[in-house]
């Protein structure tokens, strides 16, 4: 049965994040809800924008995290990255990085050095993916899924390809480990592809269009920069690419346990907040230089 489409919109007007991202949130604020995408938590979308050839570091600063995972799926243009765990990595385009905060975490996000200096287009996504109660303090790991693990499955008729980033398409799984059972979906769509995606009834489930257009489940054209949230009454949503077009998919079970975000903490109460402040000021997530 296919989902009814909740509704359509746009993200928030574009706010920096640090010096290095230009981006436009599409939950928790533009759903006025911090529940309502769960476990996906935030989504901030960088879309395809001009940055010049620059020698300094452009991005964010070394910064503090717990209770959740961040992914960053980079499409053009280069990030690097560097935490506290001693981990370390450029995320290219096509690739993913999920970075599991868990208990606490230091890291930092800077535009890559040599895309800094050639100046050019830099496209990317953030969401930040909610960690369960008995997981929320585990310890800190890292995820690097580079273009030769996210596996690909091709369309009939060269309709275009489905890259499992998590959960799994028809019978091919995501490499990305997850705490909770969660579909991420890469559709890169060929003009005229039609592709069905299942999804259990009780997953919250949402499509973002980042390039192109496609109708999906009986609506009207939705263009780039849209955002399409389902209700939870169906258990498929069929995509028609009126373009070339690229999507992405999240679908996943939520997390039905309290709620409390302070900045960059997300956690079950006040006083699990207030503890976070305690060790991060402490130096209880380690240290990493800037």
């Amino acid at each position: 049965m296919k989902r009814t489409i909740e509704k359509v919109f746009k993200g928030r007007p574009q706010h920096w994040v640090g010096d290095g991202f230009h981006v436009s949130n599409y939950f928790p604020a533009a759903t006025d809800s911090e529940k309502r995408m769960s476990p996906f938590f935030l989504l901030d979308y960088q879309k395809p924008e001009a940055y010049p050839s620059t020698t300094r570091r452009r991005g964010v600063g070394t910064h503090p995290h717990r209770g959740f995972e961040t992914v960053t799926i980079a499409y053009q243009g280069s990030i690097a990255h560097h935490d506290s765990a001693g981990n370390g990595g450029i995320i290219q385009p096509g690739e993913v990085q999920w970075m599991t905060a868990g208990g606490g975490i230091l890291h930092n996000e800077y535009h890559e050095s040599s895309f800094a200096k050639a100046g050019g287009i830099l496209h990317m996504i953030q969401i930040w993916v909610n960690l369960p109660r008995h997981h929320k303090m585990t310890t800190p790991k890292y995820q690097p899924l580079t273009g030769s693990n996210i596996n690909e499955v091709a369309l009939p008729g060269g309709q275009g390809v489905v890259r499992a980033i998590s959960g799994n398409y028809e019978e091919t799984r995501g490499p990305a480990s997850t705490f909770t059972p969660m579909h991420m979906l890469d559709l890169r769509l060929k003009p005229g592809a039609h592709v069905r995606l299942p999804t259990p009834k009780d997953y919250n489930t949402a499509l973002l269009v980042l390039q192109g257009q496609i109708k999906t489940n009986g609506s009207p054209v939705v263009s780039a920069g849209e955002f399409i949230l389902f209700k939870n009454d169906g258990d498929e949503v069929l995509v028609d690419s009126l373009g070339e077009t690229t999507a992405l998919f999240l679908s996943g079970t939520p997390i039905e346990e309290p709620l409390v975000h302070y900045g960059p903490f997300v956690m079950n109460s006040v006083d699990e907040i207030n503890q976070a402040i305690e060790d991060f000021n402490s130096g209880k997530f380690g240290t990493l230089a800037d």
